[in-house]
């Protein structure tokens, strides 16, 4: 998605011609597509936030994104199942959200409302720097410091950990969990990472959309406009290397053959890009990749289930006890024992992914990026668990009704997307300065190169994937025309 919004940023400009080169047999990346004996996933991400990014940047280049792709605003956000037996829907209307944790939880209505103005606060005071602008160029810190440092400071909450200032907010322990989750969106541990990442919640809350016919919907989207913009896209070919004259870049190698480029984007996990593509093992850029805690990767069962259930769209199955889960991830490397299910059924808004009478069960986990665990036993292992919870939580034998799966592993993610370890988001931000230390999207030690995506600046997700690509097409625009 990075590399679509750069390749489409920089085509309509005018000022450029773009290739894209892309090694899987279609463009997407993790935004990709699954067909498996009848049924279709999303085998990525499963909804979009922030919708205003794509319809800014098709705006800027002259179109409008209802006309290539017609979003629908889901009502609940997600539906949790707590080990109680309790259930909590997280409606989209803020008012009817607070209403539910009334009536749910045993903290009040107006806790929750409290909580979603701390969380709009954070957003105010941060994302110009960190999510709209390339903060690392120093025109951005000027602006930087022309704000009030210690109020600064003190709204953006980096110096507690989420799970601290969410336990200060909630008494009640379900609350508390419901918001650390929010922590697995970029990949990181509630127990570790800055409260300012309590900005999400803000994200989400401002709405949750899912497009006519699958995420998969929004790259082909990308894809029809970068053509009619003129952008060269060749699928089914690899980057093999960035050509470099004296750390200026001069071009690629591509599937053997070299090309000259006056400028390169690098859309590829960065810590591959260092490693692979540059042959660069020890410049800062490339040894705090290295050093940097990876995010988490994921685990996931793509069910072809017999039958109809009630299931929301997006369901989310907690246990008991949520500080293990985050201890063997990052600490033991392991998959949890006793793990937070998440379920996505888009047949709910997308009928034909699946055959009559049947649903498309995308079911995730959490796992740790690939160290060379024993995925075989561990995908056995989290097969019975999350059978197990399914059955426990909501009363379905979901085994007698699976008539077909397909299961994707770290391995599986690094093989089809080049990220490092089968990370999804590439560095975690389980410390407080972790902000500050991905790769800017322009690179200070090599002219001409840029980088967009997941595991650059600003972070991982569609629409912050999308604001990477914009980033490093203004910044090559700046620094290349």
């Amino acid at each position: 998605m990075g590399g679509l919004s750069a390749a489409l940023r920089l085509a309509a400009s005018g000022r450029f011609k773009v290739d894209l080169f892309e090694r899987s047999d279609r463009v997407g990346g993790k935004a990709g597509t699954l067909e498996h004996e009848g049924f279709c996933f999303d085998t990525g991400p499963t909804l979009l936030t922030m919708d205003f990014v794509l319809r800014d940047l098709f705006a800027d280049a002259g179109a409008d994104l209802e006309s290539f792709l017609p979003l629908k605003k889901l009502e609940a956000n997600c539906v949790y199942f707590f080990a109680d037996g309790a259930r909590f829907s997280a409606w989209a209307d803020e008012e009817r959200l607070c209403d539910e944790a009334d009536q749910v939880m045993s903290d009040p209505g107006s806790t929750m409302k409290e909580y979603l103005s701390y969380c709009n606060t954070i957003y105010d005071l941060t994302a110009d720097l960190f999510l709209f602008s390339p903060f690392q160029e120093m025109n951005i810190f000027r602006e930087f410091g022309k704000k009030n440092p210690f109020e600064y400071l003190r709204g953006m909450d980096p110096f507690r950990t989420m799970h601290r200032a969410n336990a200060s907010f909630f008494k009640d322990a379900r609350l508390v969990q419901f918001a650390d989750r929010y922590a697995t969106y970029n990949g990181s541990n509630p127990y570790k990472a800055p409260a300012t990442l309590n900005i999400i919640q803000h994200v989400e809350q401002a709405g949750v959309y899912v497009p006519e016919g699958g995420i998969r919907r929004i790259p082909a989207a990308f894809e029809k406009l970068c053509r009619d913009h003129g952008v060269n896209i060749q699928t089914g070919v690899e980057v093999e290397q960035i050509l470099l004259k004296d750390r200026c870049v001069s071009g690629v190698s591509v599937d053997g053959e070299k090309l000259d480029y006056d400028a390169v984007v690098s859309n590829c996990d960065v810590h591959r890009t260092y490693e692979r593509l540059l042959g660069d093992r020890w410049s800062w850029g490339a040894l705090k990749y290295r050093w940097m805690q990876p995010s988490t990767s994921a685990m996931v069962f793509y069910w072809g289930v017999k039958g109809k259930s009630d299931l929301s769209t997006h369901t989310i199955l907690f246990p008991e006890k949520y500080a293990p889960e985050f201890r063997a991830l990052f600490s033991k490397k392991k998959c949890p024992d006793d793990p937070t299910v998440y379920i996505y059924i888009s047949c709910r808004f997308s009928p034909g992914d699946s055959p009559e009478d049947h649903e498309n069960w995308y079911v995730m986990i959490n796992a740790p990026a690939d160290r060379g665990q024993d995925w075989k036993a561990e995908t056995d292992r989290m097969r019975e668990a999350i059978r197990k919870r399914i059955s426990t939580t909501l009363g379905i034998n979901i085994e007698s009704r699976t008539v077909s799966e397909k299961v994707f592993t770290p391995p599986d993610i690094e093989e089809k997307t080049a990220s490092s370890r089968g990370s999804l988001y590439g560095p975690s931000s389980n410390g407080k300065f972790s902000a500050f230390l991905r790769q800017s999207n322009r690179s200070h030690r090599y002219r001409g190169l840029y980088f967009c995506g997941g595991s650059a600046h600003p972070g991982g997700g569609i629409p912050l994937a999308a604001l990477s690509g914009k980033h490093a097409a203004d910044l090559a625009t700046e620094h290349e025309s």
